[in-house]
């Protein structure tokens, strides 16, 4: 039987805005010396919330555990289109927003429930011939992209005061929030884009157990190793 250490395992960071999911994966890795880090489950440098960040051996259990469903929460704006299908892209078109009322945008949301096939944004890490697809974006380049099956569970909006609805939405792993922003836009013939998001759940693990990554950087390595879950514990999940 393997022996593990008490950093062998995961940590739930609260991702701030601004830094990216490997430069939180960075941050770790050099603050404390470990060898081995990773994440599960990319979030947009602009996007908050959890990050489950697995520490040596737990880096095996990296595609387990970002295969398990996400819940998130974020704002949406009405009228703007951006090329990325967030807030930090170009401004690619600008249209009037017709009125209508909180139930009516839930009636359009809830066209999104169920299975679909999504087609990935060319802003995205995902990979065309070795090359990340927004390499390709910042040079002008738009190459096809193969859709995926994605499920979205619920999709519900909790506020809406024109052009911002605030909004909550349950789907499987892999799933481009963003992309249902900008498709919602379009069904609603007034475009959209993804104003802020922020991941509440992913699998049994809620952001409210994690801490700040600006807290997890400040402890000692023994405070950091009482807040790992353990390898056997992540495992069994």
């Amino acid at each position: 039987m393997q022996d593990f250490t008490a950093l062998d395992g995961a940590i739930l960071v609260d991702k701030p805005c601004g830094p990216t999911s490997h430069d939180v994966v960075d941050a770790i890795r050099r603050q404390f010396g470990i060898k081995k880090v990773g994440h599960c489950g990319t979030l947009d440098p602009n996007a908050t919330g959890l990050l489950i960040i697995v520490l040596g051996r737990g880096t095996k259990l990296s595609e387990k555990l970002m295969g398990d469903d996400k819940v998130y929460e974020g704002t949406i704006k009405f009228g703007e289109t951006t090329d990325s299908y967030d807030a930090d892209g170009e401004l690619v078109a600008s249209l009037p927003v017709m009125p209508m009322t909180l139930d009516e945008l839930n009636e359009a949301a809830a066209t999104f429930i169920g299975d679909q096939m999504q087609i990935p944004p060319m802003v995205s890490a995902i990979k065309k011939n070795g090359v990340p697809l927004y390499k390709l974006a910042r040079k002008g380049i738009e190459v096809p992209r193969e859709p995926r099956l994605i499920h979205i569970y619920n999709f519900r909006f909790t506020d809406y005061t024109e052009p911002v609805g605030t909004f909550k939405i349950a789907c499987t792993k892999g799933t481009y929030v963003r992309s249902i922003a900008h498709d919602l836009g379009q069904k609603l013939a007034c475009g959209a884009h993804l104003a802020t998001l922020r991941r509440c759940v992913s699998g049994k693990f809620d952001v409210a157990e994690a801490k700040p990554l600006a807290e997890i950087l400040r402890l000692s390595v023994p405070e950091l190793e009482k807040r790992v879950i353990p390898f056997l514990k992540l495992a069994g999940t």
